[in-house]
């Protein structure tokens, strides 16, 4: 009897269920994936591994890998050392306006690369604010700020853009650690000094070691802020992939990089979701805000100014230069750019309406967070019950799948975009997936880089779902269904949110894939920047950075939703 109650239809549906997003995976992943690595690496029917072998004595390859390695170091620890004051203060301080402040750290990361390398540019490039002011002030000749294309400008940008990630991770953990545990190591008479080294720190540890492992990795696969800032004389691993794709059309150079950078992420994935296993607590339904403090003694207030000027500067200031720069003309303040976004007086054959490149990418953004919120959602349903299996029975094959699934599902995060794109090419353009001018490939696209953020989102809130409430509500005679819907559902909707505008905000500035896979009649905001800034002149520099604005003002304001609806700070990556 027992066993013909595994196989009801609720049963079997919710088995498909599961299913869905694994094959989702691997039809939109690993298939073309392996499409570029089968061009790449077999000839005539056979495995050739010649393109592996010549990368591993390459002296370039030598000198692309260290390069990637030890900027990706650095970039993770200046972020930290800067973002660790700044997690304490969200954390721990309750003031007026930290919603925002919230908001505006998180912005950064979604926002594509071309809009941030136009706001440094707008901000510390040649022509410049901040060079034009020095040299109005101090009739020089030339800028005095020479950052562009050097490595300065690169560790820059990484703490800009990451900035956010170790401030919502290392925060959002922060906020769970009960403040009687500090309050009560200084009672005992340990000084604060002793009391962060010996309580704190090694509280906080596997939050510092997650945030290091993902912004390491985000690091390690920069492109565009290489590309577009760097100049030709830095490569990542990443860059070296799009070189020997588009430049050098050395197919079997490209695929063996990108089997090294798959195998490499893969590692640290598993190391990272290891971790984030590591940092699940019992969550009971309540605010997690009950930790905040407000700011009242006159240290809290300086403490607060001073990270709030920190955020302002570093994350405001490139932000702030962009709006002011798109409303510069020749003959001071103008709307003309923002105008010359509804005109094509030249008749080019590029010009894009700005209604329709808005319209094209709130229409892939919805489409891609439906598909990568039910995906997701179901990813971490399914990683949460292989887990809860391995802790009542841990056979191998359970152990094995729990350990493997979650960094799988989390690769797309770190596959080469070119690798991506190519794939998509190459694998969708005949039978039977002849789907490469088919728009569903750009949501798909967007979808497939935005479930890690939904898993991340809300896996941490179902592992932390504490087992005491279901067991409660099944000794009541709910069943399963009536279980999750009473017990799970109001304790993780809010990380689901949380994903949910990840997703969409992500999918409004994704470039990468777009611009490989998207109809040239079809754009997308961040497609149509590009191209601007691709034709020479002001009048298009100057539209490129009207577009940026727009772009940028959707993503603050789908972050501005996730501190107005969420409650308190579940749903951190």
């Amino acid at each position: 009897m027992r066993h013909s109650s595994a196989l009801t239809p609720r049963a079997l549906l919710k088995g498909a269920l599961y299913f869905l997003p694994l094959l989702f995976f691997a039809l939109f992943y690993f298939y073309p994936t392996a499409a570029v690595l089968r061009l790449g690496l077999v000839q005539e029917g056979e495995l050739n591994l010649r393109a592996i072998r010549e990368t591993l004595i390459s002296t370039r390859f030598a000198r692309v890998l260290w390069f990637t390695l030890w900027q990706a170091t650095l970039s993770t620890a200046l972020t930290l050392l800067v973002a660790f004051p700044g997690a304490y203060v969200l954390a721990r301080y309750r003031f007026p306006g930290k919603s925002i402040a919230r908001a505006l750290a998180t912005l950064p990361f979604v926002l594509p690369t071309v809009v941030v390398a136009t706001a440094f540019t707008a901000l510390i490039g040649p022509r410049g604010i901040i060079n034009n002011w020095l040299v109005d002030l101090f009739a020089l000749s030339s800028p005095p700020i020479r950052l562009s294309q050097t490595v300065w400008i690169i560790l820059l940008a990484h703490v800009f853009y990451n900035y956010s990630v170790a401030l919502r991770i290392l925060g959002g953990f922060w906020a769970t650690l009960p403040p009687s545990l500090t309050q009560a190591a200084q009672v005992l008479g340990a000084s604060p000094l002793r009391t962060f080294r010996e309580v704190t720190l090694p509280l906080l540890r596997p939050a510092l070691t997650a945030a290091a492992v993902l912004i390491f990795i985000y690091t390690f696969t920069s492109f565009g802020v290489i590309v577009i800032l760097g100049g030709p004389r830095f490569a990542t691993l990443e860059v070296e992939i799009y070189r020997q794709t588009w430049n050098l059309f050395n197919i079997p150079a490209a695929a063996a990089l990108s089997l090294w950078q798959i195998l490499f992420t893969f590692v640290l994935m598993a190391f990272y979701t290891r971790t984030q296993h590591n940092m699940a607590r019992p969550l009971l339904p309540r605010s997690l805000r009950a930790a905040e403090q407000p700011v009242t003694t006159r240290r809290a207030r300086l403490f607060v100014a001073a990270n709030s000027l920190l955020m302002l500067v570093l994350i405001g200031a490139p932000l702030l230069a962009l709006i002011a720069r798109s409303f510069s003309g020749t003959g001071g303040p103008t709307l003309a750019f923002y105008r010359q976004l509804f005109r094509n007086e030249r008749g080019s054959v590029f010009f894009v309406p700005p209604a329709e490149a808005i319209a094209n990418s709130l229409g892939f953004a919805v489409a891609a967070t439906l598909l990568a919120v039910s995906l997701g959602l179901i990813s971490a349903q399914l990683l949460t019950r292989v887990e809860r299996s391995v802790g009542r029975r841990p056979t191998p094959a359970a152990t094995l799948a729990a350990r493997l699934l979650d960094p799988l599902l989390m690769l797309p995060l770190a596959t080469s975009a070119v690798t991506l794109g190519l794939g998509y090419l190459i694998g969708f353009s005949r039978p039977p997936f002849a789907w490469r001018s088919s728009l569903l490939l750009v949501p798909v696209a967007h979808a497939l880089v935005a479930i890690p953020f939904v898993l991340r989102s809300t896996l941490p809130a179902l592992r932390s779902v504490s087992p005491s409430l279901r067991e409660a509500a099944a000794v009541m005679g709910a069943d399963s269904w009536r279980v999750w819907r009473a017990v799970d559902w109001p304790l993780i909707r809010g990380a689901l949110l949380v994903g949910a505008v990840f997703a969409f905000t992500i999918s409004m500035g994704e470039f990468g894939a777009t611009v490989f896979i998207a109809r040239p009649e079809t754009p997308t905001m961040p497609v149509a920047i590009f191209r601007f800034l691709g034709q020479p002149g002001a009048t298009n520099y100057g539209q490129a950075l009207a577009m940026s604005v727009l772009l940028m003002l959707v993503c603050a304001a789908g972050f501005l939703a996730i501190e107005r609806f969420r409650a308190g700070d579940e749903g951190e990556l």
